[in-house]
């Protein structure tokens, strides 16, 4: 098969896989608690990712493991808890609007704590996409949703993922992604574990309608949309490079949108603006 159809056909299984995660998480929490379904998501992508754990472990310095930690939790573990108490309230379309911010906290971060270089383009980008931001919750959240607040959760996740690639280009350069990710979720699965454990699980089968889907869901979320994808995301990357990989940002929120309107979100013209706005911001951000 043609590199490049192979490389197109790993860049939509991603956008689609990462796209769907969000009513993944909506599905889960019909049963479960968000503390519940982060926690199986965290897990299962652990355990999905174990075989490259015992492999890279031994290759990884031990006063390395802090900082790897470190990055497992503002790349995986703070965001998982923070979208699945957001999306009790919001819906998993806007959840997935809002990911799509991340680019701009990575600059933003990157100005304020390592006082990177920046062009007047990626300010403006920086700008456009705050102002975007602004614009979506007032599209969507404040006018019809009382509890529009909750969208702040995914902003703070997005702000977390911004941290944790400057955190990854500053401090773990050398190391491959599937070496960080591996190792890194093992430690987050082991954090989860008792988080798991101690919230009552069992009450869920004796009590929900449809535990099952939920724990299917919740499962397919962590070994799929964070374990799989990773591994993908990593080959895409070796492949046909990081800026090529990085469009999946541009496609995500469409299969997230997609999923949405499916499940009887409602979308309307002005929340795709100002997605298109956070869009365009990111562009500019990221553009050579």
């Amino acid at each position: 098969m043609d590199q490049r159809v192979l490389n197109w056909g790993i860049f939509l299984l991603l956008c689609l896989t990462w796209g769907s995660s969000f009513i993944l998480m909506k599905l889960g929490l019909d049963s479960f608690s968000p503390y519940q379904v982060a926690s199986l998501r965290l897990i299962s992508a652990g355990v999905a990712l174990l075989p490259f754990f015992f492999r890279f472990i031994r290759q990884t310095p031990k006063g390395k493991l802090p900082v790897i930690i470190l990055s497992g939790m503002l790349g995986n573990g703070i965001p998982a808890y923070l979208f699945c108490i957001a999306e009790t309230r919001i819906d998993s379309s806007l959840a997935g609007m809002l990911n799509s911010f991340t680019p701009v906290f990575a600059l933003l971060f990157g100005l304020l704590i390592f006082k990177a270089g920046a062009t007047r383009r990626q300010l403006a980008g920086l700008a456009i996409g705050f102002v975007g931001v602004i614009c979506l919750f007032l599209a969507k959240g404040i006018t019809a949703n009382q509890y529009w607040y909750y969208g702040l959760f995914i902003v703070l996740a997005t702000a977390c993922y911004g941290l944790n690639i400057v955190l990854v280009h500053h401090y773990l350069k050398g190391y491959t992604t599937l070496q960080l990710v591996s190792v890194s979720l093992f430690f987050m699965a082991m954090f989860a574990l008792p988080v798991l454990l101690l919230s009552d699980f069992g009450a869920a089968f004796r009590t929900a309608d449809r535990p099952w889907m939920s724990l299917g869901a919740s499962v397919v979320l962590g070994v799929m949309g964070t374990g799989v994808a990773s591994v993908l995301f990593y080959q895409l990357i070796r492949s046909a490079g990081a800026i090529f990989a990085s469009m999946v940002t541009y496609g995500l929120p469409v299969v997230a949108i997609g999923w949405g309107l499916l499940a009887g979100e409602q979308v309307n013209v002005l929340q795709v603006l100002c997605l298109a706005g956070i869009m365009g911001g990111v562009y500019l951000v990221n553009r050579k």
